[in-house]
């Protein structure tokens, strides 16, 4: 096989895995057989008001992009978005519960618990060329304590090894 055909081969298989990433193929009125067909199972499901269901699908590399999924009660794809960004961010407030951190960001990329506090921080990591991710400190009634924007750890780790 020659050269040229290799670069065409790399180049459709590099496409096919693109297209399965995000939800660019799901339709409104889509089931949700076809939406797993097209993304593959989905890493969490809420129940929604009036018997509406809202798939997860958490891609990417250190799970970057979160895609949620709407479905009516039919079953039927209703509208989907990327939800981890700093708009959506702005929208966890102290008081909520995991459930609605969840129902909102989907599952986090990192989990920690800080023992003298009681606190569980969940991480999301997010596109942005700061290299930040956004960070939910949940208390021992799994209530938001607070949020905040910190460094992403695995920002530094190259920087650890050049370093005298």
């Amino acid at each position: 096989m020659n050269a040229s055909r290799h670069a065409v081969l790399l180049c459709g298989v590099l496409l096919g895995a693109c297209s399965a990433y995000g939800p660019g193929d799901v339709r409104v009125g889509q089931t949700a057989d076809d939406v797993t067909r097209s993304m593959g199972p989905p890493t969490g499901r809420y129940a929604l008001n009036g018997g509406a269901t809202r798939l997860e699908f958490a891609r990417g590399p250190y799970g970057k992009h979160t895609y949620m999924i709407d479905l009516d009660a039919a079953g039927r794809v209703t509208r989907w978005q990327q939800v981890l960004d700093e708009a959506r961010f702005a929208q966890v407030a102290p008081g909520q519960s995991r459930e609605d951190v969840l129902l909102l960001l989907g599952h986090p990329s990192d989990t920690r618990f800080i023992g003298w506090q009681k606190l569980v921080v969940w991480a999301y990591r997010y596109d942005t060329p700061q290299c930040q991710w956004f960070q939910v400190s949940l208390d021992a009634q799994q209530r938001v304590h607070d949020t905040s924007y910190g460094l992403d750890p695995h920002c530094d780790a190259g920087d650890l090894k050049h370093r005298d």
